[in-house]
C-alpha cells in the first residue's frame, strides 16, 4: 500500500505563486488531478516526483521525503508532459536505457513495450513517432521497473481514441492491482471515465476533493449564466424573473440579448422552453456564457 502525502506545500518562482498551500493524500487506486491549463498541476507533479523542491511544506512517500532521496525512484514512475526525448534513439533503445538505469535488462524493456502495445514500432527512431506514440513510449519507460507509484502529466494528449482506451484500461488494471496512480487532466469527462477519486486544483489552490459524482454535483449546483436572444426579450424577462430558478436578469442592449443567472440548473432548463411556448415567444439563441473550465473551477475555489 503506497501513499503519497502532500502537506501544506507551496512553490513560488520569484513573485509568482504556482502552488499555494496544498494538502492532499494520494492512496492506492487511480486519482485524477483536475484543473484548467496553468492551474499548477505540472508544478505539483514535479514536486511529487522529486524533480522540484517545495518552497514550503513537505512531500513524502510512505513517510519518506521525496526531495533529494534517490532511493525513492525505485518506487516511482513518471510520465512528464514535456516532449523532451532522445529523438535519435529507437523506441526500444530509449526504454532499454531507462531499464539499465534501474539495473534491469532488455527483457524488462521488452515487457514494458508490450504492455503499452509499442512492439510494432520499437525499432523506429523516436523522431518518426506521432505524439500519441511518444506518449506510449514514455509510458513504457516509466513502467519498466514496475513502480508502485505512477505519476502522469496529461498522458492522453495526442492519443487517438483506440490508444486512449488502451491506456485507460491499463491504468484501471494497475489501480485494481493496488498500485497508486495519479494523472492530471483539464478534461472532466476524461477524469470521470478513469479516476475513483478526483482532486481539483485551480490558480495554484486546492479547490475540491471527492469522487466524480461529488465534483460533478459541485459544478452543476453553481450559478449558471446564459445569453438568451428571443423574439421578445422584455416579455421573456418579465416571465422568467418571477421564478425562483433565476436570481438575476439584465437586458444587454449591445448584444441585443438577455443575460440570465440561474441558481437552479435543472428547473431553469425545463422552465425556459415552457415559458417561451406559453407566451408565444420564439427563442433564437440560448448559450451558456460561463462554461469555460476557468470559470467553473474559480467558482469552486470561491465556494
Amino acid at each position: 500500500m503506497t501513499t503519497l502525502s502532500i502537506d501544506h506545500v507551496s512553490r513560488w518562482f520569484g513573485n509568482v505563486v504556482a502552488v499555494n498551500d496544498i494538502t492532499m493524500t494520494i492512496g492506492p487506486g487511480v486519482t485524477g488531478l483536475l484543473g484548467p491549463n496553468g492551474a499548477g498541476k505540472s508544478t505539483l507533479i514535479n514536486m511529487m516526483g522529486g524533480f522540484l523542491a517545495p518552497s514550503t511544506g513537505t512531500v513524502t512517500l510512505d513517510g519518506q521525503p521525496v526531495w533529494r532521496n534517490e532511493a525513492i525512484y525505485r518506487r516511482i514512475g513518471i510520465v512528464p508532459e514535456r516532449e523532451a526525448m532522445y529523438d535519435f534513439l529507437t523506441g526500444r533503445e530509449f526504454v532499454v536505457a531507462n531499464a539499465e538505469l534501474h539495473g534491469l535488462g532488455a527483457s524488462a524493456a521488452q515487457k514494458a513495450l508490450a504492455t503499452v502495445e509499442m512492439e510494432y514500432a520499437q525499432d523506429r527512431r523516436i523522431s518518426t513517432y506521432s505524439k500519441g506514440m511518444r506518449q506510449r513510449v514514455k509510458m513504457a519507460s516509466a513502467l519498466v521497473h514496475e513502480p508502485s507509484l505512477l505519476l502522469l502529466d496529461e498522458p492522453f494528449n495526442g492519443m487517438d481514441p483506440r490508444q486512449r482506451m488502451q491506456l485507460m484500461d491499463l491504468l484501471r488494471k494497475m489501480g485494481d492491482e493496488g498500485r497508486t496512480v495519479l494523472f492530471s487532466s483539464h478534461i472532466l469527462e476524461e477524469v470521470e471515465q478513469l479516476a475513483r477519486h478526483i482532486e481539483v486544483v485551480v490558480a495554484g489552490r486546492h479547490a475540491a476533493s471527492g469522487d466524480f459524482r461529488r465534483i460533478r454535483r459541485l459544478m452543476t449546483d453553481r450559478p449558471h449564466r446564459y445569453l438568451v436572444r428571443s423574439s421578445d426579450d422584455r416579455a421573456l424577462a418579465a416571465a422568467l424573473i418571477a421564478d425562483p430558478s433565476t436570481s438575476g436578469i439584465e437586458v444587454d442592449h449591445s448584444e441585443g440579448a438577455l443575460r440570465i443567472q440561474a441558481v437552479d440548473f435543472g428547473r431553469f432548463t425545463a422552465l425556459l422552453p415552457k415559458v417561451a411556448r406559453d407566451h408565444g415567444i420564439r427563442l433564437l439563441t440560448v448559450s451558456p456564457s460561463d462554461e469555460s473550465l476557468e470559470s467553473v473551477f474559480s467558482y469552486l475555489v470561491a465556494a
